[in-house]
């Protein structure tokens, strides 16, 4: 193969018509309405993010660490207007790997495809660690009685393997297992119950709110808010999680964008007014290591168990539906790139029964399962956070690409304040990206190595586009 063809190997993209296939036998339904799919984004969002992270971020932010949300909102929101767009006009399973594979070319879209795997396995990984600290307390109060460190923590975090992790994953699968309606379905209860157990907890929690904990309010300075920005990033994948619906939802073109600005309002206003009367109600020295953070800070507040009993059944329930989503997404996007041919053919089939890709669903299971069991919650969190932005990033550029290349397409949304709205989302991105430590950087530098070895060793002459 020559420079100028293996050039034009890798610039390929793949045409925005045959983007997405007809319905049919080996496809996926379309059984995803408006309200299903704001909920899938709003599940896949709250979570970890506000329910575990918080123990995580204030001691990098102090009480600032509400800035830190308001600059990751923001970043999410300019974000999330580029990808309605796309989403609009690009109807397909694998979010924004389907968006760079239509703009940016073949090399971009698999190594956007390997950020995306690697977002969403290491975020559901991060999310089932914190799921089993919320259990904890939930035993802990209830019957007084806790886990053994040994089965309730990875190694060095005092223990040897994270059952409950594992247990919530095969929860997970056993219900990805029976088809995306079901578990949307199931998803938009969970997210019912978790929206109302957190408005309980910012009334009692702002009811005990002191002025003087929001004093100093910066300890740490801009370093310390952008280093909490960066690392709680990662909660905010729900938007990617809504775009990899795009083959399972009623009227795409319409359905994808309203649900990804509805379900980003929903989360960042809950987010924000959280992070207030959690640190209004506590000491910002007191959240380092403070597991199942904001079901302790009610139980101290109050004296009584049942706030704390409340709220820690709405964290399982969130976590829960966080991990369901997070295990959905990335089991569509496995779909999207073998699919394409990028890789086995194994992770495109297809249940003819429950319309699900179910050997792809055990195989994503598996290996968040490994990960959740034996690797620290912080590692993880970095990791996804890397993954997200890049995501968002080369979403954001897509936006522009296109309009240059395909100003003919039909849109059911466009981006306003246009191309200066795409670029600031591009900045903002870049900005969060250089507050990840080095260690994320030489891990991420790593992953995208082996995605290139792969690529060049493999799916550049599977690709479906290579006439293989």
């Amino acid at each position: 193969m020559t420079g100028r063809s293996a050039l034009a190997t890798i610039l390929r993209c793949k045409p925005i018509v045959d983007a997405v296939p007809d319905d049919g036998h080996g496809h996926l339904a379309r059984n995803i309405g408006l309200f299903q799919l704001t909920m899938l984004g709003v599940g896949a969002t709250i979570g970890t993010g506000i329910f575990v992270a918080l123990t995580t971020a204030v001691p990098e932010a102090g009480p600032a660490v509400i800035v830190s949300f308001i600059i990751a909102g923001i970043t999410a929101a300019l974000t999330a207007l580029c990808y309605a767009e796309l989403a609009s006009c690009v109807p397909a399973a694998g979010s924004s790997y389907s968006y760079a594979y239509a703009t940016l070319g073949e090399l971009a879209a698999f190594l956007i495809g390997a950020c995306l795997l690697l977002e969403y396995g290491v975020s559901a990984s991060a999310i089932a660690v914190g799921w089993g600290q919320y259990l904890n307390e939930l035993f802990a109060v209830t019957i007084g009685w806790h886990i053994p460190d040994a089965i309730a923590n990875p190694p060095g975090h005092g223990g040897i393997f994270n059952l409950p992790a594992v247990l919530l994953v095969a929860l997970c699968l056993i219900l990805l297992l029976r088809g995306a309606k079901e578990s949307t379905t199931a998803n938009a209860v969970l997210v019912v119950a978790k929206l109302a157990v957190l408005a309980l907890f910012v009334v009692i929690a702002l009811a005990h709110a002191k002025a003087g904990h929001f004093r100093p309010f910066a300890p740490l300075g801009m370093a310390g808010i952008g280093s909490a920005a960066s690392s709680i990033f990662f909660s905010y994948i729900g938007i990617d999680a809504v775009s990899t619906a795009g083959e399972e939802v009623k009227d795409p073109r319409r359905t994808l964008p309203l649900a990804i600005v509805l379900s980003l309002l929903i989360v960042t206003a809950a987010y924000i007014l959280v992070a207030i009367a959690a640190v209004g109600a506590q000491p910002w020295t007191e959240f380092a290591g403070q597991e199942a953070g904001l079901a302790v800070i009610l139980h101290n507040l109050t004296g009584a168990a049942w706030p704390a009993v409340l709220l820690s059944l709405g964290a399982i329930a969130s976590i829960f539906s966080v991990t369901l989503v997070v295990l959905y997404g990335q089991t569509r996007i496995l779909y999207a790139m073998a699919r394409d041919g990028l890789l086995p053919a194994f992770f495109s089939r297809v249940d003819s029964a429950s319309r699900v890709p179910r050997q792809n669903t055990w195989v994503v299971a598996i290996g968040v399962a490994l990960l959740a069991a034996l690797v620290p919650l912080d590692v993880l969190v970095n990791l996804t956070s890397m993954g997200t932005l890049i995501a968002f990033a080369t979403v954001s550029l897509g936006v522009i690409l296109l309009r240059r290349a395909r100003p003919e397409l039909p849109r059911g949304y466009r981006v306003p304040f246009y191309p200066l709205l795409p670029i600031a989302s591009v900045m903002f991105c870049l900005y969060l990206i250089v507050g990840l430590p080095a260690d994320t950087w030489l891990l991420f530098a790593v992953w995208l190595g082996a995605a290139c070895l792969i690529y060049f060793g493999y799916s550049m002459r599977r690709s479906a586009l290579s006439g293989a």
